[in-house]
């Protein structure tokens, strides 16, 4: 088969690098691609809203199967142009269509979505500008500290959590008045704060039978010990130890299946990657927010982990026959370390020489802001590279990817050295 892979960041080279193992792959291409899917597919320049685009390379390049791994086409609706158009309608795509994006899309439409369905997740309400007092009066009923979510997609920034009342009120208004995050926060939930430890679950579901695929925790924040800005993800770890088969269970019942079924009775034809945001609060599962795809730099670790032929796991929810494939994990953790450029979240230089990455022999380097240039490879983002490694524990290895970071090098390298220390 050929498939082309929608994306460019650690996460699609994750795919690449998955469904490179495939007996059953032909030709391999991502669009656009970075320096590390370069050396295993075919890199396209692409962006991956740019739809007609995607069209003529999908025909000229006869791809039989789409993977998209960003959320803005699968909001922007990249499977409902497939299925409107009869030279790509019997092209699967893994992914949701408009309807099923909106779980994150829209945080209104999410929390009413588990409302409906009997979802646990936090107590909320959502405002606009023309009822700011009533929002006002919410905050009021509300103890500290305050979460302020933007509606709609804010590149992973809409989130505020703050501790003080006068603040939360300012930043509401921020929000909805002054479009803090633009037509994303014109609608803002607010939330009760959830107390407990995070983690995340992925489903990949073909809308009738799902697979649920290994836990993963990751670190958001750019400092050690959860300190500082928060970033797109500075690490993360598969399994979670606190996530038993008890806790697991509980998941299941209590969140997977009525998300499914949910789905199912709104009429909602859901094909892809569920991404579950859970708090996990003295054994209880709550719902922070779904994702429609795979997270990054989750997907770093919890591919590596699967044994089976991820490409069968998508012909199965192309066909809506998952429940027949057989689904394997391997016991071992997976830990990943993302190293970023100086400066970042905020400012950072781009196009600095990468060096010693083809030295790391321990480690799966993952690359994410990387392209080359000259015949170099250069850092092109704030995150620049994921480097996984496989142990027996965590501890493990953590030892191994730090092993393999002292080989890699580029100017102002950033990264976090106590990944998992809540864990350990």
């Amino acid at each position: 088969m050929n498939i082309l892979i929608l994306g460019s960041g650690g996460r699609e080279h994750a795919f690449a690098l998955k469904l490179s193992e495939s007996k059953k792959i032909n030709q391999l291409f991502v669009a656009p691609g970075n320096a590390g899917t370069d050396k295993i597919a075919t890199n396209l320049n692409i962006g991956v809203s740019d739809f007609e685009a995607i069209k003529t390379a999908v025909l000229e390049n006869n791809v039989e199967m789409v993977v998209v791994g960003p959320e803005v086409p699968l909001v922007e609706g990249v499977h409902d142009f497939f299925l409107a158009d009869a030279d790509l309608k019997n092209i699967p795509i893994i992914g949701p269509k408009k309807d099923g994006a909106l779980l994150e899309g829209s945080k209104d439409f999410s929390k009413q979505f588990m409302q409906k369905h009997g979802v646990p997740t936090a107590k909320y309400q959502s405002f606009t500008k023309s009822n700011l007092e009533e929002g006002f009066a919410f905050l009021d009923t509300l103890q500290p500290p305050f979460v302020l979510k933007a509606d709609g997609l804010a590149a992973g920034k809409g989130v505020l959590i703050l501790n003080s009342l006068e603040e939360a009120k300012t930043e509401l208004e921020n929000m909805v008045s002054n479009q803090k995050f633009g037509e994303a926060s014109t609608t803002v939930v607010i939330e009760e704060f959830l107390k407990g430890i995070e983690l995340s679950v992925f489903v990949l579901t073909d809308g009738k039978s799902y697979k649920i695929l290994p836990s993963a925790k990751d670190y958001k924040r750019i400092g050690e010990g959860d300190t500082g800005l928060n970033t797109g993800g500075m690490g993360a770890i598969s399994p979670v130890p606190f996530a038993d088969e008890a806790f697991l269970n509980k998941v299941e019942e209590l969140v997977v299946k009525p998300t499914i079924n949910g789905l199912q009775k709104d009429g909602i034809d859901y094909r892809g990657f569920i991404f579950i945001g859970l708090m996990n609060d003295n054994g209880n599962p709550s719902v922070v927010e779904y994702n429609v795809r795979m997270g990054d730099p989750e997907t770093e670790v919890v591919l590596p982990r699967i044994e089976s032929d991820l490409l069968e796991l998508f012909e199965g929810v192309a066909h809506q026959n998952l429940n027949e494939k057989s689904f394997s994990v391997t016991s071992k953790t997976a830990t990943t370390v993302m190293l970023v450029s100086g400066g970042y979240p905020e400012a950072y230089e781009k196009n600095k020489e990468i060096t010693g990455f083809e030295n790391v022999k321990d480690s799966i380097t993952f690359h994410a802001g990387t392209t080359i240039k000259n015949g170099k490879v250069v850092t092109s983002g704030g995150r620049v590279m994921a480097v996984t490694s496989f142990g027996d524990t965590i501890e493990q290895a953590l030892e191994k990817s730090y092993q393999s970071i002292d080989k890699i090098n580029f100017d102002k390298m950033n990264y976090r050295k106590d990944i998992g220390f809540d864990l350990v």
